[in-house]
């Protein structure tokens, strides 16, 4: 499984970005994708879920300003950020879940780097 972030970069405040997550070589849906993010000097924390149900879970942080989706027939999942604060600048990184019993598997992105001017 490889997940490839795409669509960071450096934006002012107040302003948009909107990142994907293209998940390839699974062969299966996950059961969980999220967005996780880790700012400098901090642990990484998670950003949104949205689980194969379509179900969403936001940090307080971002309620109201980011929105998560997925296309599962793309296995592709969307961060639409608006109203970004420099507070939001970190690195972004993709992550997706599939179980097999009680057994959770996690795969990673590389990571994209979003910065908020202010």
């Amino acid at each position: 499984v490889q997940l490839v972030e795409s669509g960071g970069g450096l934006v002012q405040a107040g302003g948009s970005l909107r990142l994907s997550c293209a998940a390839s070589g699974s062969g299966f849906s996950f059961d969980a994708m999220a967005w996780y993010r880790q700012a400098p000097g901090k642990q990484r924390e998670s950003v949104a879920t949205v689980t194969s149900g379509g179900s969403t879970n936001y940090a307080d942080s971002v309620k109201g300003r980011f929105t998560i989706s997925r296309d599962n027939t793309k296995n592709t999942m969307y961060l639409q950020m608006n109203s970004l604060e420099p507070d939001d600048t970190a690195v972004y990184y993709c992550n997706a879940i599939t179980r097999s019993g009680i057994i959770r598997y996690d795969y990673w992105g590389q990571g994209t780097q979003v910065t908020v001017s202010s």
